[in-house]
């Protein structure tokens, strides 16, 4: 049927206006691509209501799949045209309230007649057809290499539903949605209910669910597989653990279903509101490009992160147990009550991330969480917060294309200690009942960031609306410092100095914070006071402290109560470096070498003076959580070294080789405790580059030496053969074909890639690079492993090959790819070298490069700053 025949008998039935859109009335009007403006999205919210979709899915396995897709809603007007989301479909048929058409259609949105639409109920059925996505997003499709085995799973977030089923995308156009699936008769499908029943046909099984409660689009998934299965009914909610056939060996379903009974009890408590959903499904996915997504009822992770080889290590325990809990708060804050618009997604992942951390430390064995929380993420939220490109925690978002621009670590982590902050502000009674009440009032509906305040502020009985423009609309974190005077060893004066984060960001706050007052004994830095002070502007008298024992070192942000970073004064800076093994409270060590290592950063220490530090006092750490952490600003310190190259040759090479060498013996001392061995050996690894150490390496992976209680498991030996690679060790790349041949998983191709770019050879960098901005047939996982092994620190030569091929072409590869794409590339090919000439060159790109979106623009100028960073570290060493 043509579609002058189909617009005639569209005219005929209905005696309405002609098939042509009413292209006049311009308030949905939309650009031709995927995403929709927020003006756009609130436009269709305030006509669109009542909401609900019937979907049928027909999943064979192969490379396409068919939907056909009802979706039944409240029109309030016909006064302008309509627009419903579906990404790249072939449409086999589509009528809307009755009457076939041929829909105005342009592969990523209908334009709907509004002669065809009702004043009230409408009803829109699309049969379809569509490939499935490889990208993470949409119905991502993977065959397992091992054994053939075909697994889908969906990620919708921000607005990718549309990749899957027709539907108005946007998180306040709340649905119930009730499936039906037909897929192959030894494949399971999960979704956000249970089935309700499975009737036979022929080949397949057809899944019948019943409607679901209303959720945002983004909330809803679909699984589907022959996924090996995991069930525990021993609770108070029915749990499964879903995960590919060949890898099930690598789960410990006890450790997953223990955390998750906890966090459930944990949560039920403290909202006062029961799990809002009637199971509780929990899936292990290939090809993630997150950690995890919270799926209401039906949560995915990444297989990259939680897939283990060998017994977890307690920090991969606690890595698990916290993203557990992390995906669970968002049942309630999140799923049950969501956001208006992606400009409060901060709200929901700041949350989540403060939730996750309290249910894990009140919840489960690692009651050292919060110490955790400051060690790592917290540390993440500083960085981004010191850099030229901060950015307030609550942003405006235009598009959905921009919903993740602002999603980091000041969105996560950041917004985490600002909840931090206000618990200890309000009390922790006030604010756990405030969300209880914001819960209870907004209970399967949209909220925004005004709601969540004013059911703090009404439990609290305070006006938040200050402390909310102060932390939330202002970008940057401030900086606090001890200015105090003894005599005859006792204080006589005691102030809190704030300053500002730069003169382009003024503000300064109000905090509740600790003050930890330590003097020196024989064997260990005493504690003597420690007082609460709520501080605000650039100076706040302590006149309590006036007539204390004069300190050896005062911290003022003990406890981490504040969001804040510390400059010691002179004598806590001097007492820090020298007595840093005499603080036997964790948590202070923590800070405390955390103060040495912004220290270096900031320029005022050389990183030679810290490496000091850390020899003398690192080999004594016995406290796990600090190993990593200082380990973490140790590889970082050897990327620096390594770009400074040929510069400080020799005190670069004598560094690396005493950190390996560190290593090493802590790897054999450790032969005991299996955690810090492993942390220590992996430590090994990443600092194994002389021809000897790399020998080393290479008769530990054949067996032909040994290091008493260490076992390498596969993923070990990917590590040791990356290095190899790295450093171009004779009879590495063999080593990598053999390994390649043994290990045919997932995981192994990746780690075949990482070691094969990584190599220091012109040739192959090239290619990868052409595969990496060309290629369209690799699956995107794969593609993401070789950037981030393409150029590593000490390949200068390599990285300079290309590096003004890369800067040219940066506008052109960002206007060709997709925000999920540019997110890595940017993150990892934009070239640094570490000297003068690079900071140039950055700088030209920056002058040149005015098209770019706003998330690779920001990482270009992120390069500038820390390429200035690396120089000024440079300039310090050996000073």
């Amino acid at each position: 049927m043509n579609l002058l025949r189909v617009c005639l008998l569209s005219l005929l039935s209905l005696s309405i206006i002609s098939c042509s859109s009413t292209e006049n009335s311009q308030s949905e009007h939309r650009e031709t691509n995927t995403y929709i403006s927020q003006q756009q999205a609130q436009s269709r919210s305030e006509r669109v209501s009542e909401v609900s979709y019937q979907l049928d899915f027909t999943l064979t396995g192969q490379s396409e799949f068919s939907g056909v897709t009802s979706v039944n809603f409240t029109l309030s007007d016909t006064d302008s045209p309509l627009t419903l989301d579906l990404n790249q479909a072939t449409v086999k048929s589509f009528i809307i309230n009755g009457h076939k058409i041929y829909p105005r259609y342009n592969g990523n949105y209908f334009t709907l007649n509004p002669g065809l639409l009702i004043s009230g109920s409408n009803t829109i059925e699309v049969a379809y057809t569509r490939k499935h996505s490889t990208n993470g997003e949409g119905l991502h499709r993977f065959v397992d290499p091992i054994d053939e085995k075909v697994y889908l799973y969906s990620h919708f977030e921000p607005a990718a539903a549309q990749q899957m089923f027709a539907l108005f995308d946007q998180p306040d156009l709340k649905a119930s949605y009730q499936l039906t699936v037909t897929a192959p008769k030894e494949w399971l499908v999960i979704s956000a209910m249970k089935e309700q029943s499975i009737t036979a046909t022929g080949e397949s099984n057809r899944w019948h669910f019943p409607a679901s409660p209303k959720l945002s689009p983004y909330n809803f998934s679909l699984h589907a597989g022959p996924y090996h299965v995991w069930q525990d009914n021993s609770g108070k909610y029915p749990l499964r653990l879903f995960a590919r056939q060949s890898v099930a060996e690598q789960v410990t379903a006890e450790d997953w279903f223990t955390y998750t009974q906890q966090g459930l009890t944990f949560f039920d408590d403290y909202f006062a509101i029961p799990y809002p959903f009637n199971k509780y499904d929990q899936l292990l996915v290939p090809d993630f490009l997150y950690g995890a997504m919270e799926n209401a009822a039906a949560v995915t992770f990444s297989e990259n992160y939680f897939l283990h080889k060998n017994k977890m290590t307690l920090a991969q325990k606690q890595s698990l147990a916290g993203v557990i809990m992390h995906e669970m708060a968002h049942q309630w804050f999140g799923n049950m009550v969501t956001m208006k618009w992606w400009n409060g997604l901060w709200l929901n992942e700041s949350f989540a991330s403060f939730m996750a951390t309290l249910a894990t430390a009140e919840a489960t064995e690692f009651t050292h969480a919060w110490r955790s929380f400051y060690a790592k993420g917290k540390q993440k939220a500083y960085e981004l917060d010191s850099r030229i490109t901060t950015h307030p925690i609550e942003v405006p978002v235009p598009t959905s294309g921009n919903a993740f621009d602002n999603i980091d670590a000041i969105t996560y982590q950041k917004g985490a200690s600002v909840l931090v902050q206000l618990n200890h502000l309000l009390g922790a009674e006030v604010f756990k009942q405030g969300v209880q009440h914001y819960l209870k009032q907004y209970s399967y509906q949209n909220a925004e960031l005004q709601d969540f305040i004013t059911s703090l502020g009404s439990v609290a009985k305070r006006d938040l609306r200050d402390w909310s423009d102060e932390w939330l609309n202002h970008s940057g974190v401030n900086t606090i410092k001890a200015e105090y005077s003894c005599e005859a060893n006792r204080i006589t004066s005691f102030a809190l100095l704030q300053f500002p984060a730069s003169d382009k960001l003024p503000n300064l706050r109000e905090q509740r914070i600790k003050l930890g007052l330590f003097t020196k004994g024989r064997r260990e830095l005493h504690r003597n006071v420690t007082v609460p002070v709520t501080y605000k502007g650039a100076r706040t008298e302590v006149k309590r402290l006036i007539g204390s024992r004069c300190p050896d070192l005062v911290y003022p942000n003990y406890q981490d109560w504040g969001y804040v970073k510390v400059i010691l004064d002179d004598k806590s800076f001097e007492t820090a470096r020298q007595d840093l093994n005499m603080m036997k409270d964790p948590m202070l060590r923590s800070m405390l070498w955390q103060s040495l290592w912004d220290s270096v950063t900031s320029g005022v220490l050389p990183l030679d003076k810290y490496l000091g530090t850390v020899f003398i006092n690192l080999p004594h750490e016995q406290d796990y959580i600090i190993l990593g952490q200082v380990l973490a600003t140790l590889y970082q310190s050897k990327s620096y070294l390594e770009q400074m190259l040929p510069i400080h040759q020799s005190y670069t090479n004598k560094a690396l080789k005493g950190l390996a060498q560190m290593s090493l013996r802590n790897t054999m001392v450790n032969n005991e405790s299996s955690d810090f061995q492993r942390r220590w050996f992996d430590a090994y690894i990443q600092f194994s580059r002389t021809p000897r150490v790399l020998d080393h390496l290479e008769q530990l992976l054949k067996g032909q030496a040994s290091i008493r209680g260490l076992t390498l498991d596969q993923d070990t030996r990917w590590k040791i053969i990356t290095q190899l690679n790295r450093y171009d060790h004779s009879g590495s790349r063999k080593l990598l074909e053999a390994e390649q041949k043994a290990d045919q998983s997932d995981s192994g191709e990746k780690a075949a890639i990482g070691a094969l770019v990584s190599r220091p050879e012109a040739g192959i960098k090239r290619q990868w690079l052409y595969r990496i901005e060309h290629e369209s047939t690799l699956p995107f996982s794969k593609l993401r492993t070789a950037m981030s092994h393409l150029y590593p620190s000490e390949q200068k030569m390599l990285s300079a090959a290309t590096s003004e091929q890369r800067l040219a072409g940066l506008t052109e590869v960002d206007a060709d790819k997709d925000p999920v794409f540019m997110r890595s590339y940017a993150a990892t090919l934009i070239p640094t070298q570490c000297d003068h000439a690079g900071i140039a060159l950055l700088q030209r790109a920056i002058d040149e490069h005015t098209q770019l979106s706003m998330g690779t623009r920001r990482t270009l100028l992120e390069a500038h700053q820390e390429e200035r960073r690396c120089v000024t570290i440079k300039e310090k060493l050996l000073h």
